[in-house]
């Protein structure tokens, strides 16, 4: 699917959705360039999973972990890793295979740990739309 957002308010509130949906074992990568709205994005899906606390993208410390909502949140941001090795020392697989939601920025820097079935979200500008415009394609949903 292709959703169209001219707000950061659009992008937040597709994310909401999507998290309201999420199921126990979901993977999403998040992916995009810098400064595309993955953030908004995240807090939206984090709201989503009834999470009403602050949520921040974890750059320094490649995941950040919220239970307070319905399922938990795994956030992983790997754009800083330096060896796919450091994902092993977090205990990746246990987000990812768990109870919870994991929800990975910068996904396509890890893409052989990631699982077969999970979902992608890309986060796309287009300048000639505006300059909030966003163009997100989900796939892998069931």
């Amino acid at each position: 699917m292709v959703y169209e957002s001219n707000t950061p308010q659009e992008t937040f509130e597709l994310g909401k959705r999507l998290g309201a949906e999420a199921k126990p074992g979901q993977v999403y990568c998040l992916d995009g360039d810098l400064g595309v709205g993955k953030t908004v994005f995240t807090q939206g899906f984090a709201r989503g999973l009834g999470i009403t606390g602050p949520v921040n993208s974890p750059t320094f410390t490649i995941v950040q972990q919220y239970e307070e909502g319905r399922l938990p949140l795994y956030h992983f941001d790997v754009y800083r890793i330096g060896d796919i090795s450091e994902m092993d020392e977090i205990g990746y697989e246990d987000c990812f295979y768990g109870s919870g939601v994991s929800l990975i920025e910068w996904s396509e820097l890890i893409e052989e740990l990631l699982p077969e079935r999970a979902a992608h979200v890309t986060i796309e500008k287009d300048l000639e739309r505006g300059f909030d415009f966003r163009r997100i394609r989900v796939e892998g949903l069931e």
